[in-house]
């Protein structure tokens, strides 16, 4: 039987399998993803990522065209097995992965360029952790009417893409937020063709302090379920309520998830506005998995 090394991560609660394939030599079946990541009879995790180098493989590749400084790939897939195209707290982890075993050095003030399958995200270390610069976003155009459980009505989910697809519904209050079950996944109307990770946010009372913008918020991530934290969710629930407010929003927010709190920037660049994601990321253990 096939032995697997690896190491647990996190990220505000948000958990990972990593394990280190430079040549991509190990690539996992969905089979064997769904086994690692099984919360009972697995290690349990929220996702795997596989450390590859980007020549190793053809997405990786693709990147190195553009950007030749992005020597590592974050391999991503959900739980189900299924592939995702990037992940924000994902990146953070990586990035503390690769600091830590040595494959990589980081100091302050220098760029860690991450190729992902939404394109390169430059990584600084700060005082919470990792910063990641996630690169330009859109707010989506079409309406989509979110079903969940325990929520009275529908309410419509305002689209925002940050590399993946998300839709961000705002509740009235926290008990409403508290009463969400999100052991299912909610039902959209119409249904996105590739799915769509799910935030329900409630702005903080006073919202804005000191020019800093505070939401609360939960996760039903597409080919997970609910977690404690995801890193592109907290963009997208951040700039989502920055559209509601409009013209007088600040660019500074604080998200709380169940795992934590992370803050979300928002900064213009040459080539348009740029959001920034930054908190904690650790690793957990080492281990050896029989697939």
């Amino acid at each position: 039987m096939a032995k697997l090394e690896f190491t647990k991560g996190e990220g505000t609660g948000n958990d990972f399998v990593l394990y280190f394939d430079p040549r991509g030599e190990n690539e996992l079946t969905t089979k064997q993803i769904q086994a690692l990541t099984d919360r009972h009879f697995g290690i349990g995790a929220d996702g795997v990522i596989r450390v590859i180098r980007s020549e190793s493989l053809p997405a990786g590749r693709a990147v190195l065209e553009e950007a030749p400084e992005a020597e590592w790939f974050m391999d991503y897939y959900n739980a189900d097995g299924s592939i995702a195209e990037m992940c924000g707290n994902g990146v953070r982890v990586f990035s503390r992965y690769l600091t830590e075993k040595g494959h990589v050095s980081l100091g302050d003030g220098e760029t860690l360029a991450v190729a992902t399958r939404a394109g390169v995200k430059d990584v600084q270390r700060n005082m919470s952790g990792f910063a990641v610069d996630m690169g330009r976003w859109r707010l989506e155009p079409d309406e989509t009417l979110v079903h969940a459980h325990k929520l009275d009505v529908a309410r419509p989910g305002i689209g925002i893409n940050v590399g993946n697809p998300h839709l961000v519904v705002v509740l009235a209050d926290s008990d409403e937020l508290g009463n969400l079950d999100l052991s299912e996944a909610p039902k959209l109307d119409p249904q996105p063709a590739d799915g769509a990770n799910v935030e329900f946010v409630v702005p903080a009372d006073p919202m804005i302090k000191n020019g800093v913008a505070s939401i609360a918020m939960r996760v039903h991530e597409r080919g997970v379920g609910e977690t404690l934290s995801c890193g592109t969710g907290i963009c997208a629930a951040a700039l989502a309520t920055r559209s509601l407010i409009g013209k007088d929003a600040p660019n500074q927010w604080q998200v709380s998830v169940p795992g934590g709190t992370l803050g979300v920037r928002m900064f213009a660049t040459e080539e348009g506005e740029h959001v920034g994601l930054s908190g904690a990321a650790n690793l957990v253990y080492d281990g050896v998995f029989e697939l």
